[in-house]
């Protein structure tokens, strides 16, 4: 099942070579000051602007346009964006100023790579789902989004005329859209193309919800235009059904696009086979750890699974209230007034024992277990409520170039709230956090064997199932939800398992630098939280002065 990669086999964190810097770590007086060659850190900001005015599309006939026409010509005036970014030099810049010119590399890198290799309007009917009915606990929505999509999660029923007009403008796009999808969908992804469907079976199971939640009573024009997106979305789910038959071609990107996408779209500095090798790793190490957490637990009495509403909603709020007051006693993080309410507002309702999937089954054993991985929703509070001074990192960067950070962060803090003594009292929960690691890395490998096309979508699932503890990871809704993501944004599935590694290795180094009588967890994270959700090689050179992991990315260009 595993091959080998090509060249050297040792993970790339092993043999950064030690080169001279060519990035300087020299400071300027004030985000306009000038560089040695006269050009403006200003400028970067000036072609941050027009690089995403530039990257959103034009409409077409009342939708964004993504045929190839328009994006043949767009891949060809990018061009220009590059050759403006490699025109400004940021040697003289700060390390803060000096990240954020990457940023806006990684940006038009993952333009370039989306033309060239992913072509999600091409290959991917995913691409073309418009309506989201739930808030996404990451910056921006997982896997690759067309431009005019519809959050119905942010509006309220009953609809305010403002917001009336709004939903009857959004869902006008979808006809043309999916109009439009039909003539753009050349690909022959097979996987990519069944996993479509049932994500655009599920858009119309959504309208109908929406059109339930209106009412029949709604106004004419609202009426009208749910159900012409009603029709539409039939339309193309019967659409693909009957041409998924000819669709028998690969959806994996292949080792070599898959490296060259982790490095220079989401500055991760590992390849393909460094990723296998470290989920292999960590999922040796988490069953492995599992069972000696069952050994010393064995004569503990066994965690009771919460089996009414009354009860969940009161431990729910109770292991909240615990949870956050830990946080802050223990000197853990620094704990804003708003993490309280960003954390209570999400912690679901009772769900019954045959309706519980993997993550739901957690918590209603032990339902701090995933209020660690709520860290999210931490950073979604703090991006709210205390926006980032760079204009570069103060929204979502496109791509889901933060996913080393966003869930590498909320997978780390299960494991190390753990360690940092979380769980004492309450030693089956310790079990619990294994398991959820087992998870995330079965799923992981999955997903890279799939894009290797070592797997079908469908072997990648069941590697996903199988080496998930306990049972817990059922042939259901999540799982197929899950695999699909994985294959339409590579490197995602696995940026749990390896940003978490990169967290942990910043830790190690920041604290290293720090002294040991001077280092302290909430200093740590704070000064983390503070450089924004960007990869975190970019945050360990701002914060460390390290430079190895963007000149090997760099030198590799």
């Amino acid at each position: 099942m595993f091959r080998g990669t090509q060249g050297n086999g040792r993970l790339v964190f092993m043999l950064m070579p030690l080169l001279g810097s060519t990035l300087s770590c020299a400071a300027i007086d004030g985000p306009g000051g000038a560089t040695a060659d006269g050009s403006r850190y200003a400028g970067l900001l000036q072609l941050f602007e027009d690089w995403r005015k530039f990257e959103r599309p034009p409409m077409l006939n009342g939708a964004p346009d993504y045929t190839a026409a328009r994006l043949t010509r767009a891949h060809s005036e990018l061009a220009t964006y590059q050759a403006r970014l490699n025109a400004i030099d940021p040697g003289g810049w700060s390390l803060e100023q000096q990240v954020d010119w990457h940023l806006v590399r990684a940006e038009i890198n993952g333009f370039d790579f989306n033309y060239r290799v992913l072509r999600p309007w091409e290959r991917d009917p995913g691409f073309y789902q418009s309506v989201w009915t739930f808030e996404s606990d990451t910056p921006a929505h997982e896997g690759p989004t067309h431009h005019a999509i519809l959050e119905w999660w942010t509006y309220s029923v009953p609809l305010s005329a403002t917001e009336e007009k709004r939903l009857i403008d959004e869902l006008r796009t979808i006809p043309p859209l999916l109009e439009q999808a039909r003539t753009n969908l050349t690909g022959n992804a097979r996987d990519l193309w069944v996993g479509g469907i049932r994500t655009i079976r599920n858009q119309r199971r959504d309208l109908d919800s929406i059109a339930e939640s209106v009412g029949d009573d709604a106004p004419r024009g609202l009426r009208d235009a749910l159900r012409a997106a009603q029709q539409a979305t039939s339309d193309l789910a019967g659409w693909l059904e009957a041409e998924a038959p000819q669709k028998t071609g690969p959806s994996g990107i292949g080792e070599e696009n898959y490296t060259w996408h982790l490095q220079n779209v989401h500055y991760v500095p590992m390849t393909w086979g460094d990723e296998v090798r470290l989920l292999k790793r960590e999922l040796d190490r988490a069953w492995a750890s599992l069972r000696l957490e069952e050994h010393r637990n064995r004569n503990v009495p066994p965690l009771v699974s919460i089996e009414s509403e009354e009860e969940y909603d009161r431990r729910a709020n109770e292991t909240v209230t615990d949870y956050i007051r830990w946080l802050d006693e223990e000197d853990i993080l620094p704990v804003p007034d708003y993490y309280d309410q960003a954390l209570r507002e999400r912690v679901g309702e009772f769900v019954p024992k045959e309706s519980r999937n993997f993550f739901w089954t957690a918590v209603h054993f032990a339902p701090t277990t995933l209020w660690t991985h709520f860290y999210h929703y931490f950073d979604l509070a703090t991006i709210k409520e205390r926006p980032h001074p760079s204009q570069v990192r103060r929204g979502p960067l496109l791509y889901n170039i933060w996913d080393s950070r966003a869930e590498g962060m909320a997978t780390g803090v299960e494991e190390m709230m753990m360690h940092a003594g979380l769980y004492d009292d309450n030693p089956h929960a310790r079990e619990i956090a294994w398991v959820m690691l087992a998870q995330r890395a079965a799923r992981g490998l999955g997903s890279l064997y799939a894009h290797a096309n070592m797997m079908t979508m469908q072997e990648a699932a069941e590697f996903h199932v199988k080496w998930t503890p306990r049972g817990w990871m059922r042939r259901d809704e999540l799982l197929a939800f899950e695999q699909h993501l994985y294959l339409r944004q590579p490197g995602y599935g696995t940026s749990y398992v390896t940003g978490k590694y990169l967290i942990e290795q910043l830790m190690a180094e920041r604290s290293k630098q720090t002294g040991d009588a001077d280092f302290r967890l909430s200093g740590f994270y704070d000064e983390v939280n503070a450089a924004g959700v960007i990869p975190v090689s970019l945050i360990r050179w701002q914060l460390t002065g390290q430079d190895d992991a963007i000149r090997m990315i760099m030198q590799g260009h």
